[in-house]
């Protein structure tokens, strides 16, 4: 193993203890928002007049009966030891938490996850093309086009991409009597089923809207940043100089420019990236995807601290774990920085 190798190894170490204290007081901070949310019990008590033994008895299955710091010591422990809980709602059917989030972020990350790789590579893209052709009309039209999307909130941009996407599915069907090929719901639970065909034709026409919308928010953002990034990189005294000793253009742009210029991006790709485990909110509203931004809402309009608990510190972790990602790669990128 290289001494590069080594020092890599001890880095990631080091980052992962630091790590252990953040999530601890993440988790103490989660745990103390969700318990000041309300008694989740409360709706429950209301339905109609419950007994003392009644209420001892959902509080203590809920583990409600305890001190603070009792309670928080041991779903800490069971936290750790993979039994997150159960929901507390009595009169409702007892879910299993960790299942339930394992099952919201997988949908949430085969939503998100495409999305924002196809957002970050057309954003790099125009980016760069914009910083190097700056003010020409393809620069003024990616400017204009970015600040447009980056104004408009989401559930503007995904009302209106439902509202053509009926128009679009009316036309296929009257006039060239095909299908209603976008859907503006989710897949159904059980899945698609059909041949490979079939398959394909309808869980892309079930991605795509929501992509779509997507792509179109977070290009903005990425394509903004690496317009300013790049043209900041392409000032510096360094790059000036390989342009003076005569370099071609492209081995200025893309060894020189290009590579430091993306460290900036790989910070917001980073948090980007790690916002996909907590789901697309507005999205999966609109869209009706059952992932992890309608599981939040479930949680929160239902009182389920457990549930709450878990979607916060599963979106902490992946938010850790982006991040160090990010620190390793900037290493990569510009042989200045040094771990």
């Amino acid at each position: 193993m290289g001494e590069g190798s080594r020092v890599v190894i001890k880095y990631i170490v080091r980052r992962l203890l630091v790590s252990i204290p953040v999530l601890i007081a993440a988790s103490f901070l989660c745990f103390a928002l969700t318990t000041a949310m309300g008694d989740p019990l409360g709706e429950w008590k209301l339905q109609r007049p419950r007994t003392p033994a009644e209420i001892a008895y959902a509080e203590k299955r809920a583990g409600l009966d305890k001190p603070f710091l009792a309670r928080y010591g041991d779903w800490v422990t069971n936290f750790v030891k993979g039994d997150w809980g159960t929901t507390v709602t009595p009169g409702n059917s007892t879910q299993d938490v960790k299942a339930k989030v394992t099952k919201a972020s997988w949908v949430s990350i085969r939503l998100l996850l495409g999305a924002e790789i196809i957002a970050l590579v057309i954003g790099v893209l125009v980016g760069v093309l914009g910083a190097v052709r700056q003010y020409s009309m393809f620069d003024y039209v990616a400017t204009g086009v970015a600040f447009t999307l980056f104004s408009m909130p989401m559930f503007c941009i995904a009302v209106m991409v439902k509202y053509v996407s009926i128009d679009f599915n009316d036309v296929m069907q009257d006039r060239f009597g095909l299908g209603r090929w976008l859907r503006t719901a989710g897949p159904p639970n059980g899945g698609f089923h059909g041949s490979i065909t079939d398959q394909v034709y309808q869980y892309t026409g079930a991605y795509l809207l929501p992509t779509i919308c997507l792509v179109a928010l977070q290009f903005a953002g990425y394509s903004r940043f690496q317009r300013a990034s790049m043209l900041e990189t392409m000032n510096t005294d360094y790059v000036q100089a390989a342009v003076a000793k005569g370099l071609s253009q492209a081995r200025v742009l893309f060894r020189h420019a290009f590579r430091n210029a993306l460290i900036p991006i790989t910070t917001l790709s980073a948090l980007s990236f790690g916002a996909v485990i907590a789901g697309g909110l507005i999205t999966e509203t609109v869209f009706a995807w059952q992932g992890m931004g309608a599981l939040l809402v479930d949680a929160v309009s239902k009182k389920e601290p457990y549930m709450l608990l878990g979607f916060l510190m599963v979106t902490a972790v992946a938010t850790i774990v982006f991040n160090l990602i990010a620190d390793i790669a900037y290493a990569f990128l510009d042989p200045r920085i040094r771990l």
